[in-house]
């Protein structure tokens, strides 16, 4: 059987790093998954997809991304149910991330190439 999924969105907020009792890091983050057609009003809808991530991807995740930040997920889809503080069943279908591409840009970041400067040249510096 294949179980694989990948998606590209936005995340939804700043993801928070947690530790397990076993000291495991651990973050779980909302994409934003823009669908590829318009509503009947005209606009595009997005679907909401919960992930999960693991070690060093959690520790990654929580560094280096932000609320708004793009990025790209290739992992599992995993259900899992349980009893919420009143007692009653909650399910829940999450993306288990196995890898993670960071796709945009840092935030405030300096540009790997800087602008162009413009630099006045006179006639007698033009070949022609």
């Amino acid at each position: 059987m294949i179980n694989q999924v990948t998606i590209v969105g936005r995340l939804t907020r700043d993801p928070e790093l947690r530790k397990t009792g076993e000291g495991l890091s651990v973050t779980s983050i909302t994409l934003a998954v823009s669908r590829q057609f318009r509503n009947q009003h005209g606009e595009i809808e997005a679907d909401f997809v919960q992930c999960t991530l693991w070690k060093k991807a959690a520790e990654n995740t929580a560094q280096y991304c932000q609320k708004g930040s793009i990025v790209g997920i290739t992992g599992r889809l995993h259900s899992r149910s349980y009893d919420n503080k009143e007692g009653k069943r909650v399910y829940v279908t999450e993306v288990v991330a196995e890898s993670i591409q960071f796709l945009g840009a840092k935030p405030n970041s300096t540009p790997l190439i800087p602008p162009p400067v413009t630099v006045p040249v006179t006639k007698e510096e033009l070949p022609f």
